[in-house]
């Protein structure tokens, strides 16, 4: 399995100015090679990826000599450097013709302006690390927080810049699985939400700490004084708090469970309601999600998504629908049952996440024998 280890560089002035050019060089490479590919397709109308094609991959990999001698200061970037960029674009061109095919958006390639191409990739080799230094192909040795040790074998190298001019070395290593056999077989369903972040079958609730509606005065401020960079932090912050919360909580979440139920939502559906779109976007629920199915894979246990229908509106007793409005906060039943309505919500979640658990385990186990 392939992981990614993320570590803070810090660059002096000089090596600084030497990853912004190559930065530079390599989004004119990016929007060189773009437009040479998109003008093939323009003047042939040939799909990009049969035998036929003016101008593939490789054909405009073997421009860069051409584009060396016209632009010699490209000689100052590793030359796989260069190369990866070219398959970024190529990419770019499948994900396209991929969602044409699909009858999907498809969002045509876009050219990047200035500012708007922050990363390169070394992709096998132009780089080692010397102790607390990164010793990088025609840039130098950076020195490197190296705040945990890299498990595994590095397979390639992305430097990123980010939006408030840090700088971050990614590396991609290939390592054995560590899959541990989860020592709890308690199961849990969790209904996240906008009151309160997230409510456990359990009952209990996960107050939503609402970082970005924190922030917003501060944002507000900082907008005002038109500084870019300044904004930058902000959002910065706000994203590092809401990242760290998120971690935390799945760590949590992991380590306590064995079997854990999420409702399988229509999160971008829900975006495009222009009244909860900022606190659906606070609340980040798809990157809590993903952080949980992550850390779940090595800590041995199960993430379920359930079918996310009339989870509120069913009781959790006796399975009937009991038509609740949003201002509605509490379910009551004719059978009986009176409770917070995520608690409700999160209980029906819990019962189909444990039956759709019980059929994959039952399908795995026919498949052994």
């Amino acid at each position: 399995m392939n992981k990614v280890f993320r570590y803070r560089l810090y660059p002096t002035r000089a090596q600084e100015t030497a990853l912004n050019h190559t930065l530079d060089l390599c989004r004119w490479v990016y929007n060189e090679t773009l437009a040479t590919r998109r003008n093939a397709y323009e003047a042939t109308k040939i799909f990009p990826y049969s035998k036929h094609t003016l101008y593939s991959r490789y054909d405009t990999q073997r421009l860069l000599l051409l584009w060396k001698e016209q632009q010699p200061t490209l000689t100052s970037v590793y030359s796989q450097v260069l190369q990866e960029i070219q398959y970024r674009v190529d990419l770019a061109f499948k994900a396209f013709f991929r969602r044409v095919k699909a009858g999907e958006k498809a969002g045509y390639p876009r050219f990047k302006g200035k500012g708007w191409y922050d990363s390169f990739t070394y992709p096998q080799s132009g780089f080692a690390l010397d102790g607390s230094t990164l010793q990088l192909s025609k840039i130098g040795s950076v020195k490197i927080k190296l705040h945990r040790p890299i498990a595994g074998e590095i397979k390639r190298l992305n430097i990123k810049r980010s939006s408030t001019g840090k700088w971050f070395a990614c590396f991609t290593v290939e390592c054995e699985p560590n899959i541990l056999e989860h020592t709890n077989d308690a199961a849990v369903g969790i209904d996240v939400g906008l009151t309160s972040f997230a409510t456990l079958s359990n009952g209990e609730h996960i107050n939503n700490p609402r970082f970005f509606r924190a922030e917003e005065k501060q944002l507000a401020k900082a907008q005002r004084k038109k500084s870019k960079k300044v904004v930058a932090k902000v959002h910065e912050r706000i994203a590092n708090k809401r990242s760290n919360f998120a971690h935390q909580l799945s760590r949590k979440l992991v380590n306590t469970y064995g079997v854990i139920a999420f409702e399988d939502l229509n999160i971008k559906g829900m975006m495009q309601n222009r009244y909860l779109a900022k606190s659906i976007g606070d609340v980040a629920w798809s990157q809590f999600i993903a952080f949980t199915q992550n850390k779940a894979e090595n800590a041995g246990s199960v993430v379920v998504m359930v079918d996310p229908k009339n989870t509120t509106q069913e009781c959790s007793r006796c399975g009937a629908i009991v038509k609740k409005e949003l201002k509605d906060r509490t379910h009551s039943c004719d059978c009986g049952l009176v409770l917070d309505r995520d608690e409700n919500a999160a209980k029906n979640i819990l019962t189909r996440g444990l039956s759709c658990f019980r059929q994959q385990t039952a399908i795995e186990a026919a498949c052994v024998s």
